[in-house]
């Protein structure tokens, strides 16, 4: 197995399109993993953990830029006020020694439909950027997630960035696991509100063959009391349903699709009532 260990994003690049069987690696907390169960080892290994541009934030006022490389204890610690929900799935990722060393952009690589980050990009309408040596691409986050532990990404390209809009309301995550940390979820969900516009962003996540979007429970929308009200017991019951019925669970040694489908509608009613509370 060939091992690559480019300091500059355009010599990865590079790397990448010479190999384009060459798998990157940063945190590593998915792929060794695999590889000490005796999974078959990749042709090569392309590590990006000494290439410093991938672990920038920038913020643009209206959307915040966040490189790929940045850790989940990076994430907790420098953007918990301007991206709070991802703040607080990053605070759920196993253990200290996995949130100092599990990447944004591992996760997102991995499109794994338990990974934690997902749900509430979809939630606040996120765009991953990437890039090979032929140019840039922005790609919408619902186009992102192609099948189970499959993404959009082709042969020569690596995730450089995601961009997340900023400051248009508040935002909850929250998961059930078999308990309190260190675990993988049997589902989660994110909301996102946005008083100007008056929607709602939700994302689920370990409920289906890729993280989706609750479109059901978005249009819901339209129907909340955006003007300081008191959210109606009926309609936040029917944002829970809403939110289960765009599932599709599966039976599994973490739970069964009932299960799920139950538990995403209860979560789904704590993250609305959370999030609407914030802000009043």
């Amino acid at each position: 197995m060939q091992y690559l260990r480019p300091t500059t994003f355009a010599d990865a690049l590079a790397e990448k399109a010479a190999r384009p069987e060459a798998v990157p690696i940063a945190g590593g907390t998915d792929l060794m993993v695999g590889l000490n169960r005796d999974a078959a080892p990749p042709p090569a290994l392309l590590d990006l953990t000494a290439i410093e541009d991938l672990r920038s934030t920038a913020n643009a006022g209206d959307s915040l830029w966040i490189g790929a490389g940045m850790t989940y204890a990076m994430i907790i610690d420098e953007l918990h006020r301007l991206a709070p929900a991802l703040a607080v799935a990053a605070r759920t990722v196993g253990s200290p020694q996995i949130r100092n060393r599990g990447t944004l952009g591992g996760n997102l690589g991995t499109a794994s439909p338990a990974g934690d980050m997902h749900p509430v990009l979809i939630a606040t309408r996120a765009t991953v950027v990437v890039e090979s040596v032929r140019g840039t691409r922005h790609i919408p986050i619902d186009d992102f997630y192609t099948g189970v532990k499959r993404n959009a990404l082709a042969p020569d390209e690596l995730i450089l960035a995601v961009r997340v809009p900023t400051g248009v309301g508040p935002q909850q995550f929250a998961k059930v696991g078999t308990r309190n940390a260190m675990v993988i979820a049997v589902c989660s969900v994110a909301v996102a509100l946005d008083r100007r516009a008056r929607t709602v962003g939700v994302g689920i996540g370990s409920a289906a063959a890729t993280p989706v979007r609750a479109r059901g429970a978005e249009a819901l929308a339209s129907e909340l009391p955006w003007k300081r009200g008191e959210l109606d017991e009926d309609l936040v019951r029917m944002f829970g349903e809403a939110v289960a019925d765009a599932s599709a669970p599966i039976d599994d040694h973490r739970g069964t699709a009932a299960y799920r489908r139950h538990a995403l509608a209860v979560l789904a009613r704590r993250a609305l009532a959370w999030a609407w509370s914030a802000d009043r």
